[in-house]
């Protein structure tokens, strides 16, 4: 979402719902995106560059040629994406623009890859491609010559227009390859419209929460939901509770894969409330996926949801008359070493296939969804913010407002995690467990054992390339 917000740092569900798949991405894992088809090259007798470069068009994009352009059409929609086809065309307007949306990532463009691919994907969804997978096969291009680029309708570069952290999301190996449009916070969400009725104040600490939980079930309702179906949702939950319990330094250790720092100081005490929480049997029965639990929120059947930004825009049809969608920070403890940073990332990521036809024209409609006008549109359409700055300046909605008030009173860093865009199979443990550990089929204790068993697997195994997060 992914956000911010989306992606506020890459997290976007689409950060967000970015990992999911994982696992056991490669259609043809023992050959590879690339080598399936060595040799293979792409008909470029139409497109690519060749075009005259200046400042409104730094890539030489040529006139006459086509750029083939892949939507995720998840949470966010595509009418955004349409807006930005609008944008470039007029400023391009002898380039055709190809533009069709899918949920089937990775099932329709992962098999191109190696021919013929699309020019610019938006790799997002449940059915995405392994971001690691990309980078280490060569299959997707680095796009660093796109943050020197100006801006497409401001001044100073691409990069001087990014909010903070889109640039290190989308950066791997020392290279910058997925440009994060959407800029998702997540936390609690809750309806202040009930709160106000029934004289509930929002808590912000976990001591505040099991206090008002009586009140809430008194009423008839589960004091929480979540998405109990895909394993990352949770784990947004748990390792912001990391960060903010134990410290920044801590889930930098953890994504490093250092000795023993799932057995850190605070990693057990930050999953302790989260485990009671199921224990005390605060949690809405049923194993409800995303769209249900956010669903089941809206019917009145729970107060509080964690999620995305993007939940406004997703559940758009269904919110009740007088809902007021509101954004809380994610609870801390009374004595944590960060209570007051915020879980915010870019997401939703587009990828430049390395064998696309038309790269300059794909880099070209980056610039144009990345401009001033094309993320007001992503803001106004989505109530979500995009990652260039001063998207949301503009737009009057209760739900972005709250986003953008936790933002402005949060701690001095971003909460972000890497660990699962480095490792697909750590990533797809942590899901797992993160689902087992919402079930109460594990303790925090035993949670934590797991991730430290299924970390020491990676960290020794010496055919998986090794990533290093400074920050």
């Amino acid at each position: 979402m992914s956000v911010t917000p989306e992606n506020l740092g890459d997290l976007s569900r689409r950060t967000l719902l970015r990992r999911a798949a994982a696992a056991g991405l490669l259609a043809t894992p023992a050959m590879g995106l690339l080598s399936a088809c060595a040799g293979s090259e792409p008909d470029k007798s139409d497109n690519g560059g060749g075009g005259a470069k200046s400042k409104d068009n730094p890539f030489g994009v040529k006139d006459g040629s086509a750029v083939k352009v892949v939507i995720f059409n998840g949470g966010l929609g595509d009418q955004w994406a349409k807006e930005d086809k609008v944008i470039f065309s007029a400023k391009h307007p002898n380039v055709t623009v190809n533009m069709s949306s899918t949920q089937k990532i990775k099932t329709e463009e992962q098999p191109k890859m190696a021919t013929q691919p699309s020019d610019l994907v938006m790799n997002s969804g449940a059915d995405m491609m392994d971001r690691s997978t990309l980078i280490n096969e060569g299959a997707i291009e680095p796009l660093d010559d796109l943050l020197t680029a100006p801006a497409w309708d401001s001044e100073g570069t691409v990069a001087d227009s990014l909010l903070p952290g889109t640039v290190g999301d989308g950066t791997q190996n020392g290279k910058f390859y997925v440009v994060n449009v959407a800029y998702t916070v997540w936390g609690n969400w809750y309806n202040a419209a009930l709160f106000k009725k029934e004289g509930w104040q929002a808590p912000t600490t976990w001591d505040e929460f099991f206090a008002l939980a009586p009140k809430i079930k008194a009423k008839g309702m589960a004091p929480y939901v979540h998405d109990a179906v895909h394993g990352y949702y949770p784990r947004w939950a748990l390792m912001a509770s990391i960060w903010k319990t134990a410290g920044k330094q801590v889930v930098v250790d953890i994504d490093n894969l250092k000795e023993n720092a799932w057995k850190a100081d605070g990693v057990l005490k930050a999953l302790e409330p989260w485990e009671k929480l199921v224990k005390d049997k605060l949690l809405l029965p049923g194993k409800l996926d995303h769209t249900q639990s956010q669903q089941a929120w809206l019917d009145g059947k729970a107060a509080f949801i964690q999620v995305g930004t993007w939940l406004k825009n997703e559940m758009s049809a269904t919110i009740p008359p007088g809902f007021e969608l509101t954004l809380s920070d994610y609870w801390h403890n009374a004595d944590d070493k960060a209570p007051k940073d915020v879980f915010a990332a870019s997401g939703e990521g587009f990828v430049v296939p390395s064998k696309a036809p038309n790269k300059e024209a794909a880099k070209e409609f980056l610039r144009a969804i990345l401009s001033k006008a094309g993320s007001a549109k992503f803001a106004e359409l989505t109530k979500s913010l995009a990652s260039t700055k001063g998207s949301g300046d503009n737009v009057q909605d209760s739900a972005l407002s709250s986003a953008n008030s936790l933002m402005k009173n949060g701690g001095s860093e971003l909460i972000s995690v890497k660990f699962q865009d480095f490792y697909a199979d750590l990533d797809k443990e942590s899901q797992n467990l993160s689902e087992e550990l919402m079930a109460g089929r594990l303790t925090a204790q035993q949670f934590v054992d797991k991730m430290q068993a299924a970390a020491d697997k990676v960290a020794k195994d010496s055919s998986i390339k090794k990533q290093t997060r400074t920050a």
